[in-house]
């Protein structure tokens, strides 16, 4: 690995130890402050990692954008093109209403990538621990994107079609974890909200987006041309992210000084202490029987719910409560999740202020701005089911859907506060259980929406039918409320601190139970002789009688040498905390004659 040759004490692990050669002076470490770089002269030597064949042409960096804001960026784009992708389809449904699926097979398919999706949530999270996760998350979006080419051939054969969807949920299953991963070693504490919301935002963003393109694309090159085109456009990017993304900030051939410094330093021990999570190593049980991994589990059910409910079924909503018609549909339809793109980064970088000027601690900051988020579009979701007119609806939706950026602010960035180490995983399970609300959204919507006719095909009713979805889906946003402001925490948690698991391996004794006092006729340990010191027990013997002086002394008494010094067991001895009946015991009683102890006199008599 790169390393500052000049400094003291370096750290493979990440990060640079405390003092270096030419100043002296402590470099601080972690928050605020890690970024007061004041020349590039002020930092240690750097010996960057050799330049790539292709690197030898062309550079791998953005210009004008820092490395660690090109990684946000390029995830961003990775996830613009991952939801791309799922909402395409449901724009292209429409053109195909007239040969509509059996209510069933149409909630199989539109639930199949989910399916898929869930269950590589949990494993995403260990394999993004346990290997490069820039490499992961590209790979991931990449072979989804090769899948989407097939998915245009396959339309017209459900069964086939699900089999393609539930492949694209398994390989998309670890972008999110992975995601996590790239995070953990390029974004400092204090731009962590800032770097993730942009991240994430693409997700909103991909879905803002696809709705006029899919749109233009069915209008100009057919039903199907939305498939192949998200399929290009993602090889396309993959080897981009090929070519400009690497694992860690060390890595990075061409990557500034002074940034690299500011990143690991920031940083910390956070790297410096980490250890790979592995299923034995990982604590499973915690997980779950901790309330704020479980505020943030329940915050993401009730966020994926409403998201999968707009990416599913936004479309067919208006076309069947209003008859707005496919391409007005999809410029309309683009307009909430453009304002929650431009929302979700900016109220990252609202949350970081917030936090870096100590106004509010991190877990006011997350419950501020996810139940605010959260009780905004829940309340606009209701005033949407009771509109009459497509603009009532729409501007209710667009207000709604852009206050729900804050939320990510809130809940999607608290794993990275409360156990950073295990993030990705916490991401997981987290995603996982979000998912499991867009397996069962689709159904819960055909079973309200759906009119079953005699020959066992769908056909969508009226908006009476649609308010009570978005009724159902402001309930749940409130109920996640509630849990989340009781429960949810900002702060580090002991079970994932690597400084208390290290005091734990270091004093083994702080865990013994305790020891009962031996029994008093123990010889070896407790047995006091008549008149006599005991140098081998624990207790402190009685002082012996002081001697009397010899006869016809008269002198003054001779001045008194000082105790011998009293051994002690070494500070280091990691038995010397806790329980452990031995720490700092005397090794033998002090002496109590101090007439004629340790010192020789010349008496006259």
């Amino acid at each position: 690995m790169p390393y500052f040759g000049a400094a003291k004490g370096h750290d493979m692990g990440g990060g640079w130890n405390v003092q270096h050669e030419q100043f002296g002076a402590p470099i601080k470490k972690g928050g605020e402050g890690a970024d007061d770089v004041s020349s590039p002269e002020s930092m240690p030597d750097y010996d960057p990692p050799p330049l790539r064949h292709i690197d030898q042409y062309i550079r791998p960096e953005c210009p004008c954008l820092s490395k660690r804001a090109t990684v946000a960026l390029f995830s961003c784009i990775g996830f613009i093109i991952m939801f791309g992708m799922r909402t395409s389809m449901g724009v292209v449904k429409l053109q195909f209403e007239e040969q509509s699926w059996a209510s069933g097979t149409a909630a199989a398919v539109d639930s199949a990538i989910f399916w898929g999706y869930f269950i590589t949530q949990i494993p995403g999270g260990l394999i993004a621990a346990a290997y490069p996760a820039n490499k992961l998350f590209g790979l991931a979006i990449g072979a989804s994107s090769f899948l989407n080419l097939f998915v245009a051939a396959s339309y017209e054969h459900p069964q086939v079609l699900i089999i393609i969807k539930v492949l694209q949920g398994l390989v998309e299953g670890v972008t999110y974890p992975a995601c996590h991963g790239i995070m953990r070693y390029w974004a400092p504490p204090l731009e962590r909200s800032r770097l993730a919301t942009l991240a994430f935002s693409g997700c909103y963003a991909g879905v803002m987006f696809s709705m006029p393109i899919s749109s233009e694309l069915v209008k100009r090159l057919g039903p199907l041309s939305p498939f192949y085109f998200y399929g290009v456009m993602g090889l396309l990017w993959y080897l981009a992210w090929l070519w400009l993304v690497f694992e860690k900030p060390a890595y990075h051939p061409t990557i500034d000084r002074k940034e690299l410094f500011y990143i690991e330093n920031s940083l910390g021990s956070t790297n410096q202490n980490y250890v790979t999570p592995t299923v034995a190593n990982t604590p499973w049980k915690t997980f779950f029987t901790s309330m704020p991994c479980y505020a943030i589990f329940v915050a993401n059910f009730c966020r994926s719910w409403n998201f999968y409910l707009l990416v599913l079924f936004q479309a067919t909503y208006f076309k069947d409560a209003y008859g707005v018609e496919i391409e007005e549909n999809g410029f309309l339809g683009a307009l909430p999740h453009l304002l929650m793109t431009v929302i979700v980064p900016s109220g990252g970088i609202l949350a970081d202020r917030l936090r870096k000027k100590g106004l509010l601690n991190t877990t006011q900051v997350r419950k501020l701005f996810n139940c605010g988020g959260f009780g905004m579009e829940a309340t606009f979701f209701i005033i949407m089911a009771y509109s009459d007119t497509t603009a009532q609806g729409m501007t209710a939706l667009t207000i709604g859907v852009a206050f729900s950026g804050f939320a990510i602010s809130g809940f999607n960035v608290n794993h990275l506060d409360i156990a950073p180490r295990y993030a990705s995983i916490l991401m997981g399970i987290s995603n996982g259980i979000g998912t499991i609300a867009g397996c069962i959204c689709p159904y819960v919507v055909h079973l309200i929406t759906a009119n079953n006719t005699p020959d066992g095909m769908t056909s969508f009713q009226s908006r009476e039918q649609w308010r009570y979805v978005f009724i159902l889906s402001a309930m749940i946003h409130y109920a996640g409320i509630i849990f989340y402001a009781v429960f949810a925490s900002g702060e580090l948690q002991d079970w994932a601190d690597p400084r208390v698991e290290e005091e734990k391996q270091w004093n083994p004794m702080n865990e013994a139970v305790p020891v009962k006092a031996p029994n008093q006729n123990n010889g070896l340990l407790q047995r006091q002789l008549s008149g006599k010191i005991n140098y081998g027990s624990v207790d402190k013997p009685a002082p012996p009688q002081k001697p009397q002086p010899p006869a016809g002394w008269t002198g003054q008494e001779p001045p008194q040498a000082p105790p011998p010094s009293v051994p002690y067991v070494p500070s280091s001895n990691p038995f010397r905390s806790g329980n452990n009946p031995f720490r700092q015991e005397q090794v033998q009683p002090e002496a109590q004659d101090t007439y004629m102890h340790g010192t020789v006199y010349d008496r006259t008599y």
